[in-house]
């Protein structure tokens, strides 16, 4: 269950002056290297104006991302903190004595430590003869991955190398065991698990030799370059508006990049387990495919797109008047179970909005198994949560993406219809869209499509059995069942039983994520007037979309988890969108 941590969408103009240096401190410009969350690795770059003040910008070297805008660089005594507006993010720490860290944390709807080191690189006064920026590219199977190394020396003759897979938006991976005893050259990078090795031509323009990766070698040979070429373009051109009929084929050509096997596997590579199912429907044609291990057929974890389907359950029984929007969700608990607070309280419908000031995730979630983390946390858990935390509403409660919420919201309705989460989306939702194979548990048939799922890594990821959190992403489903889930929202009227609920929660009733407005849990775009949202677990990840102006929808179902750079099921799911909208897509690369 996710919305990305870190994600990064277009290039913006570098944001406006900040703080300037307070004298006794050791100076801040340079550049820095960090981690987050263990995977995600960035660079920060600070540089200073004439009157000292502060500017700043951030690589995302997994995501292929550079050059991110920082804004508002503050520094108090050793604290410093910045904001990183385009992807909503701040970061907050201390500045080490000699200024060569900055430790703290990042912050991006939840809170994850963040330090950075400063590089103290020294070039050598003379470059050697392989120093510079070197282009190359390896082509097999149809395709053809462009590769660029960039070469320099220290002050003590040891050569340091970075390594790009341009088209995989592969950007600064750290290279090992750098080897230059003319005119031989070698190194690792140990993040693809390649080694090259080769030689230096006489006029000193190329770089002869091969790149080995597990059991295959491949010819790799680099021509010298003045300057760094850019990474492949954030978007593709555009093309005339696809139609559903002829997605699949366009979708088999721009997903090249995705089945590429080397320097960074993609996320459809042979040997992997990836999979993904697509279902798009445009004007009542309807098309559902699949690439790499999946089937059309195929059943995946859903994740958070199981939010909206407990929004409209709240929809549903509020139109049978079996709740209301309004109704405090204390109400709709054990009596005793939480206290009533002094004042307003939380009702149901800041749970389904997310703005009721509920955290993420409950401070008293600790699983007994973190490959399948939500089974252990009962319903006696939440409420346990609820009365240390409070129903108390926030005076002012801005957009917080909350697990908790949504999954107390769930089991607040289950509570209310006197039956389980399972059954209750059963009977007020799956059975009247027929929908068979919209399920929380598996049937023995289900379970034989039930594809297996992965983790970041390519390892193969335990499913996850989601119980008092259900309504927050416990969902399980195919590609042609969510599709029609979906041609619901574009055409209610179809499905009268459900008609006026689904109306509802289409009604944007708060602000949410920059740029965007939600309804009942549908997070809505308002630039591209189209209604989303994805998901994620530990081994799946998903995306939905439906747009009514132009009577389209589409959902994406990958079983890989999502990583520490973009979610490839948001990026698919995003390029859909956009080839049948006829927008310069998301290059599916990044």
């Amino acid at each position: 269950m996710h919305l990305s941590y870190l994600c990064w969408a277009g290039v913006l103009s570098l944001a406006g002056l900040c703080a300037p240096v307070l004298s006794g401190q050791p100076s801040l410009p340079g550049d820095y290297t960090g981690v987050l969350a263990g995977a995600l690795h960035l660079k920060l770059h600070i540089t200073a104006a004439a009157d000292g003040s502060l500017n700043g910008s951030l690589d995302s070297v997994d995501q292929g991302a550079s050059g991110i805008p920082c804004a508002d660089f503050q520094v108090q005594g050793k604290s410093l903190s910045f904001r990183v507006p385009p992807v909503n993010g701040a970061w907050k720490g201390t500045i080490s004595a000699d200024g060569t860290s900055l430790s703290g944390s990042w912050s991006q709807g939840s809170s994850l430590p963040l330090t950075f080191t400063r590089d103290t690189f020294e070039a050598a006064e003379k470059p050697s003869a392989v120093d510079g920026v070197w282009l190359g590219a390896v082509q097999s199977g149809g395709w053809t991955l462009r590769a660029q190394i960039k070469v320099k020396s220290d002050r003590s003759g040891s050569e340091f190398c970075a390594f790009d897979s341009l088209d995989q938006a592969v950007l600064d991976w750290e290279c090992s065991k750098v080897s230059w005893k003319a005119p031989e050259f070698s190194f690792e990078v140990p993040r693809a698990a390649g080694r090259w090795s080769g030689r230096l031509s006489g006029n000193g323009q190329t770089l002869s030799g091969s790149w080995t990766q597990g059991a295959a070698t491949f010819a790799l040979n680099f021509a010298r370059q003045p300057a760094a070429t850019p990474a492949a373009p954030a978007a593709e051109a555009a093309m005339a508006p696809v139609k559903p009929e002829d997605l699949e084929r366009i979708l088999d050509r721009d997903l090249a990049a995705a089945r590429a096997p080397i320097f960074k596997p993609g996320p459809l590579s042979e040997g992997t387990g990836g999979g993904v199912a697509i279902g798009v429907v445009q004007h009542g044609v309807r098309r559902v495919f699949a690439f790499g291990a999946a089937r059309p057929d195929s059943i995946f974890e859903i994740g958070s797109i199981t939010k909206t389907f407990t929004g409209l359950l709240l929809a549903r029984m509020a139109a049978e008047g079996k709740v209301k929007f309004d109704e405090p969700v204390r109400e709709l608990l054990p009596q005793g179970a939480v206290p009533k607070p002094g004042g307003p309280e939380i009702t149901l419908l800041d749970l389904a909005i997310q703005h009721s000031g509920l955290p993420r995730m409950p401070d008293n979630f600790h699983p007994a198994d973190p490959q399948n983390p939500f089974a252990d946390y009962r319903a006696a858990d939440l409420y346990h949560f609820l009365t240390a935390h409070g129903v108390a509403k926030p005076a002012d409660p801005k957009f917080l993406y909350s697990n908790v919420g949504i999954g107390l919201l769930g089991q607040a309705l289950a509570n209310r219809a006197g039956d389980t989460y399972p059954a209750l989306l059963r009977q007020q939702i799956t059975g009247p869209l027929g929908l068979k194979d919209t399920v929380v548990a598996l049937s023995k048939e289900q379970q034989a499509r039930f594809i297996q799922g992965y983790d970041a890594e390519h390892h193969p990821a335990r499913a996850w059995d989601i119980d008092a959190l259900a309504g927050a992403g416990a969902i399980r489903s195919t590609a042609a069942d969510i599709l029609t889930y979906l041609e619901a929202q574009l055409h209610p009227d179809k499905f009268p039983a459900l008609a006026a609920a689904i109306r509802q929660t289409h009604e944007l009733r708060a602000d949410s994520l920059p740029g965007m407005r939600i309804g009942l849990a549908w997070l809505y775009v308002e630039k591209g007037g189209f209604y989303w949202h994805n998901g994620g677990t530990g081994g799946y990840s998903s995306y939905a979309f439906f747009d009514p102006a132009n009577d389209c929808a589409g959902v994406v179902l990958f079983n890989g988890t999502v990583g520490a750079g973009a979610s490839f099921a948001d990026s698919l799911g995003a390029h859909v969108r956009q080839r049948m909208a006829g927008e310069a897509p998301l290059s599916l690369a990044r």
